[in-house]
């Protein structure tokens, strides 16, 4: 019995979690707006004045809700659903007392430190980056922080999910190793997020893997989705 159970576990996490156009879909999507951010970064170092006023955020940050979100129904009714996975059996873990979600809240901030330390080191000794800046895009009023709190949970929630999730897993299921998956996903998160720079990409695809680490130790993705949702918040809000 003990091992026929220990092969079906072997068995479940070594097949995809959705087809693997699926998953080419997501990936060609992602390098789009690699090159949707490459342009806008082009636009904005060619006029100066682009960014030195504060514009109307709202839309954007109502915009970004509602793509996250999709992307989230994406990934699970198009991909996950075709194989029988459950968001919760991606997510992993389980919170059956307070404990755990003690737990999972300290390992949070604890991810949250160590993140926030590796950026004062890179900011230290390689120099913020020269990229052009997206800081009038943060809020400064006070529907435009309620809706970056919205922006923050659903990022938190859905980019979790998919890169440090489902990622994560197929790419494991694809190169048969779980730590070039880690790399490759963590690589991915980067070049998603083209619009903030080459400099700054480099340093999400760091953040990238250092949440897949803990993902992947943790067997959960919750610590992660809490403290990539925290720290969006902060760091949005408080410029912490």
């Amino acid at each position: 019995m003990a091992t026929t159970s220990a092969t079906g576990t072997e068995s479940q996490s070594s097949k995809l979690i959705a087809p693997w156009w699926h998953t080419a879909s997501l990936i060609a999507l992602f390098l789009g707006l690699a090159v949707g951010g490459a342009f806008f970064q082009r636009q904005a170092r060619s006029e100066p004045g682009m960014l030195q006023q504060h514009p109307q955020v709202v839309p954007l940050y109502l915009s970004l809700i509602v793509m996250e979100w999709g992307l989230f129904v994406w990934v699970w009714r198009g991909g996950l659903r075709r194989t029988g996975t459950t968001v919760s059996e991606l997510i992993g873990g389980r919170w059956a007392s307070v404990r755990d979600v003690s737990v999972d809240c300290g390992l949070a901030f604890g991810l949250w430190a160590v993140w926030s330390l590796v950026q004062r080191t890179w900011d230290r000794w390689l120099g913020p980056g020269h990229a052009a800046s997206i800081q009038t895009f943060l809020p400064q009023r006070g529907l435009e922080i309620a809706l970056w709190i919205g922006v923050s949970i659903s990022a938190g929630f859905c980019e979790e999910l998919v890169f440090r999730g489902y990622f994560q897993r197929q790419f494991e299921v694809f190169t048969h190793s779980r730590w070039i998956a880690l790399l490759l996903q963590a690589v991915l998160f980067g070049i998603s997020h083209g619009y903030q720079g080459i400099e700054l990409c480099l340093k999400i695809a760091g953040f990238g893997a250092l949440y897949g680490l803990l993902a992947v130790w943790r067997r959960s993705l919750r610590p992660g989705i809490i403290a990539h949702a925290s720290g969006d918040i902060l760091s949005g809000i408080f410029g912490i």
